[in-house]
């Protein structure tokens, strides 16, 4: 195998990516744009050791799940990975995926039973945030995402997969920025005023939030701009403004100013009431996540006389919903902002046995049971990388009867798994569809105390 060679391979699988997953002389070759049982022809682009890239050149045998994406630029912008697929064939690859990660990553234990993708009726329109760098196209105003490996902007403003309402606030927010000539925030001359636009809609309430991010505090023409854009939105509820003067690629600074109505918008999960600042996290597709919650509901088979801790937490979701079914919850989450959020969420959904500590939740654990607070449910909601090692040994020495595991990384997953099946049985691991048309998979997984 050489750089530039064509070759032909049958795509066994998809990749974590989203690309094709074949072999040639030996060599697993991932194919962005290829599909499981697609016979294609490929040019070798790039070589590792027991592994090789390759770009797609043409199809000779089409899988019977391809389709013609729905969206034009869908290719350049790489925000979505699987829109040439059928959603009955991304469903069955993700849960695929789980189940090639347990094979390969799970030695101690019997595999669990894996099962089929909760997926979505409707799988578009279904994310509640954008938020869209902002930059020049011939002389006028984008907003978009970066292609892949460059910095040319691709107009994403009415993307498919977005709710409408933030794609109407993001392309009404870009027209007026062009009206009003505010100047474009210059990332190579550190120049310029605007960076980001965010747009977050409430799916139960209505709430809309547009939160304009910035290099410097001054706006220009700040008053016309509010004004302009109470006009064209008059739904708009909350106008803030956030500062980031760093040389980075996260989107928010350390400031938020509010610059016109509420500083926060109201949102719904169920029952649970959700107070929103721009920064504060929350489930972007919130129909697919009362379905993922009502499986960690299943897992820990609560009968209200349980104590039941909620390891990264977050601002609370998880354990709110939970709440109403257990005898106390305790959160832990090492953001102190978002544990703020979680306590002020309890209090606005009414719910009185439900209480969230700023820390780790490998040091809290341990100081509760010496307490002689031992509980019954731990749910863990980690981060792609995975628990921390330290929080699967807690886990570990405070044995809890139930682990309830919720994942955004089948890999980290299945590894965690491993260490944990030594004193736990893992049962059963269910799928479930929070993105739809890309190639990410989120899960729960119930295990429980070896007797």
């Amino acid at each position: 195998m050489k750089l530039g060679q064509v070759i032909m391979v049958t795509i066994k699988r998809l990749g974590i990516n989203g690309e094709g997953v074949g072999y040639f002389k030996k060599k697993v070759v991932f194919i962005d744009g290829a599909l499981p049982g697609e016979v294609v022809v490929a040019e070798i682009k790039r070589i590792e050791k027991n592994l090789a890239y390759a770009d797609l050149i043409r199809v000779k045998e089409k899988s019977p799940h391809r389709v013609k994406p729905a969206c034009p630029v869908y290719k350049e912008c790489g925000g979505c990975q699987l829109q040439h697929m059928s959603y009955e064939g991304q469903l069955d690859s993700k849960r695929e995926l789980v189940v090639e990660a347990f094979s390969r990553y799970l030695t101690s234990a019997r595999p669990p039973e894996i099962r089929h993708t909760i997926g979505m009726e409707h799988p578009w329109s279904y994310r509640n945030k954008a938020q869209l760098q902002v930059g020049y196209a011939n002389g006028k105003v984008v907003t978009g995402l970066y292609a892949a490996g460059t910095h040319q902007l691709i107009d994403i403003s009415d993307c498919p997969i977005q709710h409408p309402k933030t794609n109407e606030m993001i392309q009404t927010t870009r027209d007026v920025l062009n009206q009003l000539g505010i100047p474009i925030y210059n990332e190579r001359k550190r120049s310029g005023v605007v960076r980001t636009v965010v747009a977050r809609v409430g799916f139960e309430t209505e709430g809309t939030q547009l939160t304009i991010v910035t290099a410097v505090k001054e706006i220009p023409k700040i008053k016309e701009l509010i004004l302009e854009l109470r006009h064209r939105m008059p739904f708009l509820q909350s106008i803030m403004q956030n500062i980031n003067d760093k040389k980075t690629s996260l989107i928010f600074g350390d400031q938020t100013n509010l610059l016109w109505g509420s500083g926060t918008i109201d949102e719904r999960l169920g029952e649970v009431q959700f107070s929103l600042s721009p920064r504060a996290f929350f489930q972007l597709n919130p129909e697919q996540t009362i379905k993922l919650y009502n499986a960690v509901k299943e897992a820990s088979a609560l009968t209200g006389k349980e104590l039941l801790v909620d390891a990264y937490c977050g601002v609370g979701t998880i354990g709110l919903w939970l709440a109403p079914d257990a005898k106390e919850v305790r959160g832990i989450e090492v953001i102190p902002e978002a544990v703020e959020d979680a306590n002020r969420n309890a209090q606005l959904s009414g719910i009185r046995n439900a209480r969230f500590y700023t820390g780790k939740a490998e040091q809290l654990l341990p100081q509760w049971v010496k307490q002689g607070l031992r509980p019954d449910v731990v749910v863990v909601d980690p981060p792609r990388t995975g628990c921390d090692e330290q929080l699967l040994k807690t886990l570990l020495s405070v044995k809890p009867k139930r682990i309830v595991y919720v994942s955004c990384n089948p890999s980290t997953l299945a590894k965690d798994c491993n260490l944990l099946a030594k004193q736990y049985d893992i049962h059963w691991v269910q799928p479930v569809d929070m993105f739809p048309q890309t190639a990410h998979v989120e899960s729960v997984t119930l295990m429980t105390l070896k007797t």
